[in-house]
């Protein structure tokens, strides 16, 4: 059963002359109500420190109210004074500037408190127009599909797409519409919600996939799928035009024409491995029942110098992103393995593992019983033999990636869809305030 999951539709748009400034407009739009919305913030904090200094008690201090339904409120109060045409956008432009105000401050706040993961989030900064990425999306109003080939967005209208979006929709429900601009393409992602639907699981035999970077993925089977390595085939344009663009001059007009062409470069090599690595995870994830992947220390290994460029070129982590919605999508079970588990160390036919296995070493020579095999096709062959010899039950359809240790036993599940979550109004607290970084004329 794959209930109430969320999917991302992506399309490339491609507006007017008319409508590419209406979408400028937009982005702007969005643009500058963050960077209201952050100088307003600043000047409360401000005027909460002042106090402070002035020896007004804790509980006396003012309040500061970031959320997204206070910054709305102040929003609808000052914009005809702060922005006299705001009428001229949809006012979900500048919601979602708020939104992405609000957000930031409430990640700030969060690392500040030990209560978010990952890197530290530093304090919110104002947005140029020069680096700032082209980007609103729309929560309410009269937005989808308006053919098989347009888009509606409101104040913008039908804006023409490249490809086919009606079918890809299909009977699901539209929830958000993200427009964005990247290298000079516009674009709009669609959240759609799926209905709860009944998903029989694909009948091929179990597969063990194992990555690489020599070939891109090696499956148990014997198929090999070679690595297309888009980067290196791109690197010497690449190269000329980086060199092109360091020797432009700042500000100047031949400086923006050559940012755009090493953008326009970069996306190209995005879109293909994009492209290549979805008809790949698709193919595996509609034929076979069960897949079983590694869990890679993908950070670990790209701080390896020497092959942290082919590394990051392979994608191994988004590899695995698409595999985790794809498998619930089409019914088939996901097994991640454990990541210490030896799976080219050890032999598939007899279990002996070896005590060292360097990365020259392509055979795989057991001197057991004299199995002579790839590499990579004995580490697939051990990835597959976790869940063909435990007899691990995979009769349910999108149950998400289990973790399997190398003896094969459980460590982890985890869900593979989203869940959709309304978002909770948050007030700042006298902590939240005191902790604010020094305050700097906006």
């Amino acid at each position: 059963m794959w209930s109430g999951m969320l999917e991302g539709v992506k399309v490339a748009l491609d507006p007017t002359p008319r409508q590419e400034s209406l979408l400028l407009s937009h982005a702007g739009a969005a643009r500058f109500a963050f960077n209201a919305g952050l100088a307003h913030v600043k000047e409360q904090l401000e005027a909460r420190a002042l106090a402070k200094t002035a020896g007004v008690p804790d509980d006396e201090l003012p309040g500061i109210d970031w959320n997204l339904y206070s910054l709305r409120r102040w929003w609808n109060i000052q914009k005809a004074t702060l922005a006299p045409w705001w009428a001229e956008n949809s006012k979900e432009a500048y919601s979602s500037g708020l939104d992405g105000l609000a957000r930031a401050l409430r990640s700030w706040s969060d690392s500040r408190r030990g209560k978010r993961k990952g890197k530290p989030a530093g304090f919110p900064q104002f947005k140029s127009r020069a680096r700032a990425r082209a980007a609103w999306a729309y929560t309410t109003g009269a937005f989808g599909v308006a053919d098989q080939v347009g888009v509606k967005l409101p104040r913008i209208g039908r804006v023409h797409t490249h490809e086919q979006i009606e079918a890809r929709i299909g009977a699901g429900r539209i929830m958000r519409a993200t427009v964005s601009r990247s290298a000079g393409r516009w674009f709009v992602v669609f959240t759609v919600e799926r209905m709860d639907a009944v998903v029989v699981a694909p009948k091929g035999a179990p597969i063990g996939v194992d990555l690489g970077v020599k070939t891109l993925a090696v499956i148990s089977d014997g198929r090999v799928f070679a690595n297309p390595k888009y980067l290196a085939a791109a690197q010497r344009r690449l190269t000329v035009a980086g060199q092109t663009y360091a020797r432009t001059k700042r500000g100047s007009a031949g400086r923006r024409h050559a940012a755009d062409r090493l953008a326009k470069l970069h996306a190209r090599v995005g879109y293909l491995r994009e492209d290549a690595l979805h008809k790949l995870t698709t193919s595996l994830a509609r034929a076979h029942s069960t897949i079983v992947i590694e869990d890679l220390n993908v950070a670990g290994m790209v701080k390896n110098h020497s092959l942290a460029r082919v590394i990051s070129d392979a994608s191994f982590g988004e590899f695995r992103r698409q595999l985790t919605y794809k498998s619930a999508k089409f019914g088939s079970a996901l097994v991640v393995a454990d990541r210490w588990m030896p799976s080219s160390k050890t032999c598939s036919s007899c279990g002996t593992v070896k005590a060292k296995l360097s990365l020259g070493e392509r055979i795989f020579r057991c001197e057991k019983c004299d199995l002579i095999l790839d590499r990579d096709v004995n580490a697939a062959r051990n990835l597959v033999q976790l869940v063909t010899t435990q007899h691990i039950a995979t009769s349910v359809a999108g149950s998400g990636p289990e973790t399997l240790n190398g003896g094969g036993a459980t460590r982890k599940t985890q869900l593979a869809g989203q869940q959709a979550k309304k978002p909770q109004p948050r007030t700042l607290t006298g902590l939240d305030a005191d902790r604010q970084p020094a305050m700097t004329a906006a």
